[in-house]
């Protein structure tokens, strides 16, 4: 599993987004400036985190993107999923249950269950919220 710009970009922006204040819309210009990303790119991923109900958006002089919900609502693993789909390491996964014909047999598909256990349970357990705050700590240093 890889996690492509785009994911990357949008746990990014969410992060950024939660270290505004709860009551204020941000800018995707100042998210770009902050975040040294394309306003263009940052615009495609914020009309998925729209669509998805992530974030709320306010036209004119004082619009914008803020957070839907607190940040502690947000799991890392939410995002990503949004963005990027299915988190599981190989295909034969992506059923539930497994479709696969060799699934009875095959050791391997062992080996692609810890891994994809191993990290949900990463993506799964962190908020948005702890992010900020590490990124707080970042800051100060």
């Amino acid at each position: 599993m890889k996690i492509s710009t785009r994911g990357r970009y949008a746990l990014r922006m969410m992060v950024d987004l939660a270290l505004a204040n709860a009551d204020e819309f941000v800018t995707i210009k100042s998210i770009a400036a902050r975040q040294d990303i394309s306003v263009k790119y940052l615009e495609q991923i914020i009309t998925v985190l729209s669509r998805a109900g992530f974030v709320k958006s306010a036209r004119g002089a004082q619009g914008g993107y803020k957070l839907a919900k607190p940040a502690e609502d947000y799991t890392v693993g939410m995002i990503l999923r949004q963005i990027e789909g299915s988190l599981v390491p190989v295909a034969c996964m992506e059923d539930d249950p497994n479709q696969c014909p060799r699934c009875d047999q095959c050791v391997t598909l062992d080996v692609w269950k810890q891994l994809n256990d191993a990290i949900s349970s990463v993506v799964d357990h962190m908020t948005l919220a702890d992010l900020a705050a590490k990124q707080k700590n970042k800051i100060k240093k």
